[in-house]
């Protein structure tokens, strides 16, 4: 197996520049930390570190970086393994300090026991580390108990809006007429087909086919496989059945109900794991309800992690735009590593609550059809009571294209574009 190892190592240091496109997210590179980057599979994890590696190589020779993607289907690692990597790379270069070079392990949360080889070799090898993974595992258990303390963790999403416009190689000019109307255009085709970088960048009418198949390979691969599921029909169906709750209160007991209806047979027990399993690979994320006591199963709210998924699996995307887009801001807002909530008092709702250190600082409605007076009146009641409830003197409405701002029961009401928002929300959160 050395061999093989040698092989794939000095096959990389051959190899030359990555052509990549530039992501928002800049991480560190010589921090001492070990740098870990997890997100949903295909989210751009490794671009990110190809991004870093080609930085590096402008600076240091080529063979002082070490590459490993463990998703690879030439070599199958274990724990007792692992350490065959460091062995064959310092029999490839014996002149090269490893404790000055740099090691890029990709999707390593493949391989059983994992962080017992990371920390060792930070502790004893080498200090610059980066890895990543598709399991927010990573963030927990794994890092509370192994690595604490020598990491720092990076969330990484698909594209945000910004970054598809780049991809997509849009000028953004706010101020003039043909810009906006090319982000325009291109926001209606971000709403339905999402920001998965390989998506993004082949011809549009491949879109769904390829998210199709991401939804299959994360089922069998990153579910069943990973969490030895053995009832695969009940987990697809209720993965359809979570991806057509997006931006819902998710509800156990309905899909239960479901599920029994059609006659599949499982228990609730599994399908609450299976509501864990799908947070652990970044299928769905969830928002709770804002209350001081402790929320129920019932008061979270559920999201994609990416609004393509949703069209390509769930619904169609002419019927619920205005999912796509609170979808949109929901993940805009996580970019933003913001702690956020939706308000739920009895008669009124507000979709999203920003608090910062214990304070509720910001409260945002999302809404695609401001001008039917009922949603008008629904989307301005939940807001306004959300405001009066935190003290606050002015809300938000993101809407598809209409912008004003009055003043309704003592609060300032601003309506902003979903384009202006996607495009500026840090200024947005951060000025307004």
């Amino acid at each position: 197996m050395i061999k093989k190892i040698k092989q794939y190592i000095r096959d990389f240091h051959l190899k030359e520049n990555f052509e990549i496109k530039s992501r928002e997210l800049k991480i560190p590179v010589n921090t001492q930390k070990i740098i870990t980057l997890i997100g949903v599979r295909r989210c751009g994890k490794t671009s990110i570190l190809y991004e870093v590696i080609n930085e590096l190589t402008n600076e240091i020779p080529r063979e002082k970086v070490l590459f490993f993607n463990f998703e690879d289907e030439r070599l199958n690692f274990n724990i007792d393994s692992l350490d065959l990597i460091l062995q064959a790379y310092l029999e490839l270069y014996p002149d090269i300090n490893i404790k000055n070079s740099y090691l890029f392990f990709d999707e390593i949360q493949n391989v059983d026991g994992w962080e017992t080889f990371i920390r060792r070799v930070y502790d004893n090898v080498c200090k610059n580390i980066f890895i990543t993974g598709s399991n927010s595992k990573l963030l927990s258990k794994e890092i509370a108990t192994n690595l604490r303390g020598r990491t720092i963790v990076y969330e990484v999403y698909p594209l945000s809006f910004k970054e598809y416009l780049f991809f997509k190689e849009v000028e953004i000019d706010l101020y003039s007429t043909k810009s906006l109307a090319f982000i325009k255009y291109n926001l209606e085709k971000f709403l339905l087909e999402g920001g998965f970088p390989e998506v993004v960048l082949l011809d549009d009418k491949f879109s769904q086919k390829i998210l199709q198949d991401y939804f299959n390979v994360l089922i069998y691969r990153d579910l069943v496989e990973r969490f030895k599921i053995s009832n695969s029909i009940a987990l697809k169906f209720f993965l359809k059945r979570v991806l057509a709750s997006s931006t819902k209160q998710i509800s156990i007991n309905k899909i239960y109900n479901d599920l029994k209806s059609s006659g599949i047979k499982i228990g609730k027990n599994s399908l609450y794991e299976f509501l864990s399993y799908i947070q652990d690979v970044y299928f769905s994320l969830i928002l709770n309800k804002y209350d001081k006591k402790v929320s129920s199963q019932s008061d979270k709210k559920i999201y994609s992690i990416d609004v393509g998924f949703n069209n390509a699996v769930s619904y169609k995307f002419s019927d619920d735009i205005g999912k796509s887009m609170e979808n949109a801001v929901f993940l805009e807002l996580k970019r933003l590593d913001l702690e956020m909530f939706y308000y739920q008092d009895r008669n009124s709702e507000c979709d999203f609550i920003i608090n910062d250190r214990g304070k509720i600082k910001k409260a945002i409605q999302v809404s695609y059809d401001m001008e039917n007076e009922d949603t008008r009146k629904r989307e301005l009641k939940g807001l306004i009571n959300a405001c009066k409830k935190f003290g606050l003197t002015q809300g938000f409405i993101i809407s598809y294209s209409e912008e004003t701002t009055y003043v309704l029961d003592g609060i300032k009401i601003n309506i902003i574009p979903l384009h202006d928002f996607l495009l500026l929300s840090k200024d947005f959160l951060e000025n307004s």
